[in-house]
């Protein structure tokens, strides 16, 4: 992964990613995660390559729209529990500078001024939740269900779903989400406002063709200030707790509840 001299964008193959695939195809941009063989889990690289990808479609005038998806069953099932247990159990300092990987990354897609699209192919769990939240619109295959699991392998979901689920769906039912840890089917997502539709597999791609299509007409500079005005909610919330939720995780990784969950995952799998 190489870094820029100038905020100007490069050609993907001058990336050097290997945890993700980027694509332009202008006025289109896609990134891909790419571990299929883990369910699309982030390691702390592809959270790397994840925000430097949205670095360079933010600096690419030719892009007007930002299409996130995985590749494989699952759009993504949050953090990598393995590489936890191998790097993070016990180390909270090492759980913190993981953390802010995980930020930045959000940070870039919410701030990357133009409008992004969550093509969701399958199951969205944990921050894989909250990564479709942090794109603008979402489009789901129908046969999928977006879970969190937090409460149960000892890890609170407050990279985003406990700020942004409130504000998406209500109090009520991001308490449901989160106390309950039960799927929620994709057309149900749909019904509460967590996702924009849901489609059948076969629809996926003729529908975020067609929003990107409607997208990339509008004015560039104006949709970037309305992104800004519209994300005023979701930054309070997330500004106001992102941080203390990271000390707080990372400290959490030195207890006996969060080591003693983890283990039972791993050993489960």
């Amino acid at each position: 992964m190489t870094e820029p001299d100038q905020p100007h964008p490069l050609a993907p193959e001058e990336l050097g990613f290997e945890r993700i695939v980027y694509e332009k195809a202008p006025p289109r941009a896609t990134v891909t995660l790419n571990r299929p063989d883990v369910l699309n889990a982030f390691d702390f690289r592809m959270l790397r390559e994840l925000a430097r990808a949205f670095e360079d479609a933010s600096w690419d005038d030719e892009i007007r729209v930002v299409v996130v998806t995985g590749n494989g069953r699952a759009f993504c099932v949050g953090a990598d529990l393995r590489a936890w247990g191998e790097d993070l159990l016990g180390k909270s300092k090492e759980y913190w500078k993981w953390f802010g990987a995980f930020k930045d990354m959000h940070d870039r897609l919410r701030e990357i001024g133009k409008p992004t699209v969550a093509r969701v192919n399958g199951i969205a769990v944990g921050g894989g939740n909250e990564l479709q939240m942090g794109c603008d619109l979402a489009v789901m295959v129908d046969d999928a269900f977006i879970r969190h699991v937090g409460l149960e392998h000892g890890s609170v979901p407050a990279g985003g779903a406990t700020q942004w689920l409130p504000i998406m769906i209500g109090d009520r039912r991001a308490r449901e989400m989160i106390l309950l840890c039960e799927e929620l089917p994709a057309a149900r997502a749909a019904e509460w406002g967590l996702v924009n539709w849901a489609v059948p597999r076969g629809e996926l791609d003729a529908k975020v063709d067609e929003l990107v299509e409607k997208l990339a007409r509008k004015l560039p500079e104006t949709t970037r200030y309305a992104k800004q005005q519209l994300n005023w909610w979701r930054d309070v919330s997330w500004h106001e707790t992102v941080g203390h939720a990271r000390d707080w995780l990372a400290l959490s990784m030195l207890g006996d509840e969060a080591q003693g969950a983890v283990r039972r995952f791993l050993e489960r799998r």
